[in-house]
């Protein structure tokens, strides 16, 4: 494949805080229309990984391009991209419904038909009433999948999409984000669930102590976090 057939190319990416390396010599490329996986221990350098990608951390070497961009040199921050990291900001007195329209009004767009059929879509009821403080774990989950989508975002950055759904949560979700591969979208997800790898994934990734390898589904070191 032709280098610029990449939207996202992490190259030889290595980032420490003092004396703590936590990626090292990291390379990865993704094109639209797959799902990568990536798989590791909790400290093994993944949410550090998707930060950078993002923008919210720089690197100490190497370098990382979006859509042909440099991050930190030719735009700071990952625009055209739905991201899941830590769990929204969201304000805890109001309904799922309005803090997304919020957001959504901030950019001047104001369609309340096409939040309503967002929310729908990831399993939340658009006239809820009760305020997001009051949501379960899931609940909050599906809202952050709501804000990571409701803008029709050209890639997906998500950690642990599927953190606090039961059974029939996930199955939606899944369904969801291969119809969003479907229509040509690149996901990067972080799971701890081999059966979210094993279904999702067109290329699995592993990482371990920072270091970054391309994996089979069979030899990963993945522990589900729900019982089907």
């Amino acid at each position: 494949m032709d280098r610029q057939d990449y939207v996202i190319e992490v190259s030889h990416v290595s980032k420490s805080f003092k004396d703590n390396k936590v990626l090292k010599d990291v390379s990865l490329s993704c094109e639209s229309g797959k799902i990568y996986g990536l798989v590791g221990h909790n400290g093994s350098g993944k949410t550090v990984l998707f930060k950078s990608i993002c923008g919210f951390l720089s690197c100490d070497e190497g370098t990382i391009t979006v859509n042909g961009k440099v991050m930190g040199k030719d735009k700071d921050m990952l625009t055209d991209a739905g991201i899941i990291i830590e769990e929204p900001g969201f304000l805890r007195t109001w309904s799922g419904y309005h803090n997304l329209e919020f957001l959504y009004t901030l950019r001047n767009k104001k369609n309340k038909d096409y939040l309503c059929s967002v929310l729908r879509k990831v399993g939340l009821d658009p006239a809820l009433k009760r305020p997001v403080g009051k949501y379960s774990l899931g609940m909050r989950q599906r809202l952050a999948l709501a804000q990571a989508i409701m803008e029709d975002p050209g890639i997906l950055i998500l950690d642990e999409p599927m953190n606090g759904l039961d059974k029939n949560g996930v199955r939606e979700i899944r369904e969801l984000l291969l119809k969003m591969k479907e229509e040509n979208k690149l996901i990067i997800l972080a799971s701890h669930n081999r059966e979210d790898i094993e279904i999702l994934c067109d290329e699995v990734y592993e990482m371990e102590g920072g270091v970054i390898s391309k994996a089979s589904v069979g030899s990963l070191h993945v522990e589900g976090r729900y019982t089907p």
